[in-house]
């Protein structure tokens, strides 16, 4: 009984913060002319993630479906279950993450894109779900620093981290603290225990702002994050391969596809063939100049399929 009470606050709880998002970016659920239920199309709670999910909801408009937009959810332990529970049909997944998130651990992504691809696909398997295919674009964690405290450390790798950590500050987001990917990884693999953590944003402005200020002295971030560049930060070299292949993958609700015909699939593997890591990054910089996740992905679909 309790574990049925449990279920229920957890539905009403995501159907909630689903509502709220919605309100939020005064979105309402399309119907066409023939009275489709619209594909609900959502993303996690980070800048890229949206501006992802805006790229593949437009593209599934232009398609002529219905779309509903769900952004900024959460982090996977919420947009997982909204996406089995049916409350969202679309989500642009990061693959390596994903096989980790949804085998719980048991699956092992690797940085061959093929293996993953197809460990994803096994975790998916006799679910609600299935992946599509890979973007060529990859987005990994990556951890940076600022350049003096590289120089001063002489900081390079992953493994140059294990001696100095213990007198260093780490900033990412809250989650990070039990991802085999992040903290848990790190520890695993490269034996790195920092003397604080502080709970951020997943790549977000907190975090910048955090490392800029000296605040924190070592960063998650994005592979795609054009801050890397432009501010002269330094990304360690993951030398011990602890993060995997993280293509770009969009996972849909089996039903979704179902009642939308093919026409779902085409939309969504049209974007994903023109999405390498370069013009992702470029897409987050543009997003980011225009302070616009609808403008930004309205222009790059205008020029990729007019």
């Amino acid at each position: 009984m309790r574990n049925r009470v449990v279920g229920v606050l957890v539905a009403l709880a995501l159907a909630a913060a689903l509502s709220g998002v919605t309100r939020v970016a005064g979105a309402r659920p399309a119907i066409s002319a023939r009275g489709d239920r619209p594909i609900t199309v959502a993303s996690f709670d980070f800048a890229e993630s949206r501006l992802l999910a805006e790229i593949y909801a437009e593209a599934l408009e232009r398609a002529g479906l219905p779309v509903h937009r769900a952004f900024g959810l959460g982090p996977r332990e919420l947009v997982a279950p909204a996406l089995r529970a049916g409350l969202v049909d679309v989500v642009p997944e990061y693959a390596g993450t994903a096989v980790q998130f949804l085998s719980v651990g048991r699956a092992h992504p690797e940085s061959d894109v093929a293996v993953t691809h197809a460990a994803l696909e096994r975790a998916l398997r006799d679910t609600v779900a299935r992946a599509l295919a890979p973007a060529p674009a990859q987005d990994a964690n990556t951890f940076v620093v600022r350049r003096e405290v590289a120089d001063r450390l002489g900081l390079a790798r992953m493994s140059d981290l294990r001696a100095v950590a213990p007198q260093l500050t780490f900033g990412g987001p809250p989650e990070c603290a039990t991802r085999p990917l992040c903290l848990t990884g790190l520890r695993r693999v490269y034996g790195i225990d920092f003397a604080e953590v502080v709970p951020l944003d997943a790549g977000g402005p907190l975090t910048h702002q955090a490392l800029d200020t000296g605040i924190i002295d070592v960063a998650l971030l994005f592979s795609t994050d054009p801050a890397i560049a432009d501010r002269d930060l330094v990304e360690l070299a993951d030398d011990r391969r602890l993060q995997p292949a993280e293509n770009v993958t969009p996972i849909v609700r089996r039903d979704a596809v179902d009642r939308s015909g093919p026409g779902l699939v085409d939309a969504l593997d049209a974007v994903s063939a023109r999405l390498d890591t370069a013009t992702l990054r470029d897409l987050n910089a543009r997003a980011q100049r225009t302070r616009s996740v609808r403008s930004t992905a309205t222009g790059w679909l205008d020029e990729q399929l007019p």
